[in-house]
């Protein structure tokens, strides 16, 4: 490409954690791509929350890696406490959490793409695209500056005219000590893409130093560290602690005392916000039978006196949230470094573009991101992976990935977004899935794997350790269907301690499948070989422990697959099929649903009308 005329495969607008995953995918590609944001020193930035994962999210980020994406990589080389949540529940609910250094992800993700040569960085903000015959050309810039393209990926976050409020004071922002990206919202309805309002938030920052930890509830990272990544080499690092306080009478009585100067209460902010993510005084009132709330205190990083107060998202005035802060046991004397905010702005309902999240509108253009109406640094990601991927695929005439929800989350959350009309951002959650105990972060890669080498994102190296991974499980899954353990003296001692004795030469599958027997029983046994890895020994006890609940999944995967195979033509005129509902056809027609399968999962398309289009086409 010719950089002299500003000429490029590939523009992607934004340099959050969609972004970032767009751009570093194209190019490994092979694409020559424009990384344009506003701000080159704020590239994988994490404006809110510094961790990654949790419920649900982890295996978004552990399907980001298996398809040959960095952020499982940059968390692995960056946290400061790593943590399995709900380790003592089933394997579909279990999730890994890491704090992170803000700083440090920060400089690793940008270290990844400024070695890649195929990536140029501008600090430049796109203020329209270029179409021509319904075709992205290029994209314009605040100064006139024209740059040439083929396909173009928006990642914007939340700067598409993005306005900030602290009170009821506000101003033109993306983020706090950010200007807003102004102009796209405008080019983009210009070609019949519309824009809509929703609204998020983040806590303030504190001082380390003005905190008393002695008043709050220690929260340690795990003894034995997990990593997302399945790559190898994954270093283990020093961990810190974070914390825990509450809300008490006294904080409700501030925040309920000075609801008339929310913006959000007194109607200033139009956008809805998140449900899952609520602000303080969000919580207050529509939970107020609750006396208090859990607040965690989370270090920003190593380098650094700020910390984040997770679960005190407000849009109060600042001299307000320095009260309520300090009504909180061990934040009496704390000092804020930055207020908490809420921020609205333009964001692109999914619904307008296809699996491939590329424009219905316009051939060319994807999204990826809070853009599409999400929210979370993980989502984001995942997005901004498929995304760049069929960017690449678009410009080079190769068949769109788009991944079904029966394969993964991040299926299921696209598959989501394009579906349902989202009025509100949306997060993943492991209820969102119907398929969950199939989709786990542990088994990801199993998933995965072979469409991201497939793909040309996963190197050789990586295919191998997942090839190896794959039949080092098969050869275990063999084994304890035979080997067998006697009921000898010294093995019912053992025995006695997790679980009933054996009175009979029991084979180790058998056994494994007892509440309380783990594969460290069977080391224990001496029936497992010592040097088996811990992956090995999870997936293997996962596989037969749950053996008839996944065999029911796979049974209701086989089902739905049954109407993906109703394919419904692109242009069907809904309007003139029989015996099914105004509201329906209407909504179908909005959504325009590839296959029955797609149809069934409208809100508001019943069972009745299904079979009708079903008859249809035949």
């Amino acid at each position: 490409m010719n950089y002299l005329n500003n000429e490029y495969d590939i523009i992607v607008v934004g340099a959050g954690h969609a972004g970032c995953e767009a751009a570093i995918a194209c190019a490994k590609l092979g694409a020559k791509v424009l990384f344009a944001t506003l701000n080159i020193d704020n590239i994988a930035l994490m404006p809110c929350n510094p961790a990654v994962g949790g419920p649900a999210k982890s295996t978004l980020v552990r399907e980001i890696d298996a398809l040959g994406g960095v952020m499982g990589e940059v968390t692995d080389a960056t946290y400061i406490q790593m943590k399995v949540l709900n380790s003592s529940k089933g394997p579909a609910v279990r999730a890994l959490r890491a704090q992170s250094d803000k700083k440090e992800y920060m400089t690793y993700m940008r270290n990844i793409i400024e070695s890649n040569s195929n990536i140029n960085l501008r600090q430049a903000c796109i203020s329209g695209i270029i179409v021509e015959n319904g075709r992205i050309t290029g994209a314009v810039d605040e100064f006139g500056i024209e740059y040439k393209c083929r396909a173009i990926v928006l990642t914007t976050g939340t700067s598409l005219n993005g306005r900030i409020f602290v009170g009821l004071k506000d101003y033109p922002a993306g983020r706090l000590g950010e200007a807003p990206a102004l102009g796209l919202s405008e080019s983009l309805n210009r070609h019949g893409i519309i824009t809509k309002k929703l609204k998020t938030g983040t806590p303030p920052r504190v001082d380390s130093r003005t905190i008393d930890y002695s008043k709050m509830i220690i929260q340690p990272g795990d003894e034995v560290i997990t990593h997302f990544s399945f790559k190898p080499n994954r270093p283990i690092r020093k961990q810190v602690p974070c914390y825990l306080t509450r809300t008490n009478e006294l904080t409700h009585e501030i925040i309920k005392a000075n609801l008339d100067k929310s913006p959000m209460y007194q109607g200033l902010i139009k956008g809805v916000g998140p449900r899952y993510c609520p602000s303080i005084e969000d919580k207050i009132v529509r939970f107020s039978e609750n006396p208090s709330h859990h607040i965690f205190i989370e270090p920003e990083g190593l380098g650094t006196y700020e910390v984040y107060i997770q679960g005190f998202s407000s849009s109060l005035p600042a001299d307000v949230q320095v009260k309520m802060l300090r009504t909180l046991p061990g934040l009496e004397n704390a000092h804020v470094i930055k207020p908490a905010y809420a921020v609205e702005y333009d964001y692109v309902p999914a619904i307008q573009t296809t699996h491939s999240l590329m424009s219905k509108n316009v051939q060319g253009l994807f999204f990826g991101g809070q853009i599409n109406g999400t929210s979370g640094y993980e989502e984001a990601a995942a997005q901004g992976l498929i995304a760049g991927i069929n960017a690449f695929n678009y410009i080079s005439g190769r068949e769109m990935l788009e991944l079904s929800r029966s394969s993964s989350y991040l299926g299921t959350l696209i598959d989501d977004l394009v579906t349902k009309d989202i009025d509100e951002p949306y997060r993943m959650l492991t209820s969102r899935s119907e398929y969950r105990l199939l989709l786990r972060q542990d088994n990801a890669d199993e998933r995965l794997t072979e469409i991201g080498y497939r793909i040309g994102l996963v190197d050789d190296a990586q295919y191998r350790i997942y090839q190896n991974k794959q039949q080092a499980i098969a050869n275990e899954m063999e084994r304890i269907k035979e080997a067998k353990i006697s009921p000898s003296d010294e093995n019912n001692a053992i025995l006695a301690k997790y679980s009933e004795s054996i009175d009979r030469g029991v084979k180790a599958a058998e056994l494994l499948k007892r509440p309380n027997i783990t594969y460290k029983t069977l080391k224990e046994l001496e029936c497992a070989p010592a040097d088996l890895s811990d992956d090995v020994c999870e997936q293997v006890e996962i596989l037969v422990k749950y053996d008839g609940y996944l065999k029911r999944q796979e049974f209701q995967v086989e089902q739905s697959s049954k109407l993906e195979k109703y394919i419904i033509p692109e242009n069907l005129d809904y309007s003139k099929i029989e015996h099914i509902s105004t509201e329906t056809k209407q909504k179908l027609a909005k959504i325009r649903p590839k296959d029955l399968a797609q149809a069934s999962r409208i809100g508001g398309v019943k069972p009745a009308d299904i079979s009708v289009l079903m008859v249809m086409l035949k």
